[in-house]
């Protein structure tokens, strides 16, 4: 499910999302305010969103905020979307930046997120400690929820593939409900599901849902995020300003509370 969100909320303070950057792009910022259309996938829309509001208090800029699947994302954009700056897997950016639909060059690294597992509050927490003890917990839940692979989703591409490799496809597709986008713990909290499985990131952004954990090591899988620019941004400074205080080290240090962990080697 598409959420587009212009956003004006003052709760964040400058002085919190990349201070020092934001300070030199206050100084520095041009008089005509500018419009900054931003497409995110979901699992980094919380640092997005954090980001916004300090950011136009700084800058004058306005800040739109576009969120899907990774693979939503790449379909829209090879539609034809127009956007200023994009966050994407870095495999996704390189095939649009090949197409001539994002600017050349290589991605900015921004973050990376594991997978999770979420209950209600106050429901039971499952095992999930080890391998055969998720599997257990899979197959003895009632129902599962799970981003749509079909929707290009990067946890459900993963998962699909991972329960084929174990022989279980068949059973969890029949208790599996699966999510077309957005928050997959919401399905939790609702009663349609017992467990949810999805980028923790996400998981933390729904109220009332609970993470269990993440994923056994064994069996986790990373999603690396990445930004890049249009070919042809509205405005080159603003979009090139926004993209770097994603990247910031200031803004770095926001990731862990969101679920996600810095970009890696």
């Amino acid at each position: 499910m598409l959420i587009v969100s212009r956003l004006f909320a003052t709760r964040v303070a400058a002085t919190v999302v990349a201070a020092p950057l934001l300070a030199a792009l206050a100084a520095t910022s041009p008089s005509t305010a500018a419009d900054v259309k931003v497409l995110t996938t979901g699992a980094f829309k919380p640092i997005v969103v954090e980001t916004v509001a300090p950011f136009e208090k700084a800058t004058g800029h306005k800040v739109e905020v576009v969120n899907d699947t990774a693979g939503a994302l790449v379909r829209r954009v090879e539609g034809g979307e127009s956007f200023d700056v994009i966050v994407l897997t870095p495999g996704g950016l390189k095939g649009l930046a090949e197409k001539g639909r994002v600017a050349a060059g290589p991605p900015v690294p921004l973050a990376r997120v594991g997978i999770g597992v979420a209950v209600a509050s106050g429901a039971p927490k499952p095992d999930i400690a080890t391998v055969e003890s998720f599997k257990t917990a899979l197959l003895g839940a009632r129902r599962v929820a799970m981003i749509d692979p079909a929707s290009g989703g990067s946890s459900g591409i993963y998962l699909t593939k991972l329960f084929e490799q174990w022989g279980i496809a068949d059973a969890v597709k029949a208790k599996a409900v699966l999510v077309p986008g957005g928050l997959v713990a919401t399905k939790v909290v609702s009663g349609e599901a017992d467990l949810a499985l999805h980028q923790v990131s996400e998981i933390l952004a729904v109220k009332d849902a609970v993470l269990v954990g993440a994923l056994p090591p064994e069996i986790q899988n990373y999603t690396v995020y990445a930004g890049g620019l249009s070919p042809s941004p509205r405005d080159p400074v603003a979009a090139k300003a926004f993209l770097s205080v994603l990247a910031s080290p200031e803004a770095a240090k926001r990731l862990e509370q969101k679920g996600m962990l810095p970009p890696g080697p």
